[in-house]
């Protein structure tokens, strides 16, 4: 299934073809038809073993799918340097949270993003590296943050800090893995407000954002696709692709969606 045709002489940021995954003889994707374009931010919600992650690693050139074609930035998996081209890409999720070395200071784990690296001393840096690293850390409200140790952060704090990494290198598209994962409440509105916020830039990257709960949608997110058994039940504009019937398709459970009048959602199960 895919969100529409693409935009006349624009090639589509992400261009999924028939895409499957097969390991150990089962399908952990099939038939995957997909299509980002410049100015859409993406929602990829599912359940737990729905696919995401396999479908986020796919779309990250950090796996190959077993049949159909990946296309990413004008680049087709394959006839391409994935090395070269995976410095276009951001991938936020919580493995790299776990490879960066906690004495770390924030500003550097922003700052290796330019280079995709997870420490200073690899490559060469100038001010303007560090500048730039730290005003990122400020525009997601953790400039406070740019000279403590990556270890002494909350997971709130690393999370946005991360957010920030992911900005470093005008990216062409970013990828967050279920970053609100293991987050308390204050931690989790305040990094939806700023991913609304980064959405809402003139010339933001195209987002998408994987998650299995709908209160963590940014109001300026614009589309939706929606996993079941690796496969995909819909996609689309988000106003007009989520509904009740969806999310109970999608998580086997009668479930019923509330529209709230700041543009979030919840969800929560229908009365017996």
């Amino acid at each position: 299934m895919s969100n529409g045709t693409d935009t006349a002489g624009v090639s589509p940021v992400l261009r999924l073809r028939g895409v499957g995954l097969t390991r150990e003889r089962r399908d952990l994707l099939d038939g995957i038809d997909w299509i980002v374009e410049t100015g859409q931010h993406w929602v990829l919600i599912g359940a737990n073993g729905s696919g995401k992650t396999s479908l986020t690693r796919i779309a990250s050139l950090y796996d190959h799918p077993s049949r159909g074609t990946v296309e990413v930035l004008g680049e087709e998996l394959g006839s391409t340097d994935v090395r070269l081209l995976r410095r276009r890409i951001s991938l936020v999720s919580p493995a790299m949270a776990d490879m960066i070395r906690p004495q770390l200071s924030a500003t550097d784990v922003v700052m290796c993003a330019k280079y995709a690296a997870l420490e200073p001393w690899w490559h060469d840096y100038d001010d303007a590296d560090r500048a730039r690293a730290t005003t990122l850390l400020q525009d997601q409200g953790v400039g406070f943050a740019a000279t403590r140790a990556w270890g002494t952060l909350s997971s709130g704090e690393r999370q946005r800090v991360l957010l920030a990494r992911a900005l470093m290198t005008d990216p062409g598209l970013v990828l967050l893995d279920e970053p609100t994962g293991g987050l308390d409440l204050g931690g989790r509105e305040l990094l939806v407000d700023r991913l609304d916020t980064v959405a809402r830039e003139p010339g933001a990257a195209p987002m998408v954002l994987v998650t299995h709960h709908v209160e963590e949608i940014p109001p300026a997110f614009t589309h939706l696709i929606a996993l079941a058994h690796g496969r995909v039940l819909a996609a689309g504009p988000l106003a007009t692709t989520i509904s009740s019937a969806l999310l109970s398709e999608c998580f086997g459970l009668d479930l019923v969606l509330a529209r709230h009048g700041d543009g979030r959602f919840g969800a929560r199960r229908a009365a017996i």
